[in-house]
């Protein structure tokens, strides 16, 4: 029986020891990277998220923008970092896609990183600058078959949710609207409002700012259904494209071979953040619908949403320069 009881003795070690281990983590501020400037709606969720986490989890959750090379340089950073949940990356649907857009990714999205959870999702919202002269999407595109090449469009990254939807409409609409590409939503929102592109399509809370305010219109929304926020405003489907149904989701991870304490203990915080009302309420006023999955079923999401992108890059040909 001797050999047994060790046996024993010795699994009731591990089990304690891992027990301390989830208990223990963090035990020093956490780095949370995120691959775009500031401004854009992948900073805003990582630090709402961030904030909620150091609160629960009694240590600084840290966003650090490292933005360049459509976020492949911030996502790099997560994946050479070690696995001991120091260092977490906070990325969007381009995450996703970049594997059919960008030939020579430095990481595997699907070896190099684990999925912690499914932070949400949120519509996306065409806007135009004042000086466009279309009061809906249906108008713009109609300017745009009138003038081939003379209206742009304004992404936040190649791949991004903001370039698939816009190179998805261009597609479908069978009009010609070029895509200018940039190394965030903050810059391209700035050029927008400066009068130098003509429309962008980015994420609900980065582009109703501008359009509250007046320095932008909006034209359409995404979603299958009209925002309460903004009930006069049409989706795409409305607009002629039926069918039309696309919307940015964020996720959370951390470098390949994270343990599984420190998986669950992030995830489980996670999902404590998006019941807590004051979470809560300030994504629901960004028409931001929190989700939480788990590690597994974010992983099989990840991994249909990027076959899902490979094909529409395939029929649409989007390339990136």
């Amino acid at each position: 029986m001797k050999p047994f009881i060790r046996y024993l003795a010795g699994l009731l070690a591990c089990a304690a020891t891992m027990a301390a281990s989830a208990q223990a983590y963090p035990q020093r501020p956490v780095r949370v990277i995120v691959p775009y400037p500031p401004g854009g709606t992948v900073d805003a969720v990582a630090r709402v998220f961030a904030d909620s986490l150091g609160h629960q989890l009694g240590q600084t959750f840290v966003v650090e923008n490292r933005a360049g090379a459509s976020g492949s340089i911030g996502s790099e950073a997560v994946a050479r970092a070690p696995a001991d949940g120091y260092t977490l990356l906070v990325n969007a649907s381009t995450f996703a896609a970049g594997p059919w857009l960008l030939k020579s990714l430095p990481y595997d999205i699907h070896k190099d990183f684990t999925p912690i959870t499914n932070l949400g999702e949120v519509p996306l919202l065409v806007t135009a600058n004042p000086g466009v002269p279309a009061k809906d999407l249906k108008a713009f595109i109609a300017l745009a078959h009138q003038a081939p090449g003379k209206y742009f469009f304004g992404a936040s990254a190649a791949g991004s949710a903001s370039h698939l939807a816009e190179a998805a409409i261009s597609y479908e609409a069978k009009a010609d609207i070029p895509v200018v590409l940039y190394k965030g939503t903050g810059p391209a929102l700035t050029d927008l409002m400066g009068g130098h592109i003509s429309a962008v399509i980015d994420a609900v809370p980065s582009s109703l700012p501008p359009v509250k305010a007046g320095r932008t219109k909006a034209l359409a929304v995404t979603s299958a259904q009209r925002l309460p926020s903004l009930p006069d405003v049409p989706t795409v489907a409305e607009s002629g494209l039926q069918g039309f149904e696309m919307v940015s989701w964020y996720g959370l991870w951390g470098p390949a071979g994270l343990p599984a304490d420190v998986v669950a203990r992030l995830h489980d915080a996670v999902r404590k953040a998006i019941d807590s009302p004051r979470v809560k309420q300030t994504l629901s006023e960004q028409a931001f619908v929190g989700k939480g999955s788990s590690p597994p079923a974010f992983a099989d999401y990840v991994r249909a949403e990027s076959a899902k992108y490979g094909r529409l890059v395939k029929a649409a040909n989007i390339t990136v320069e």
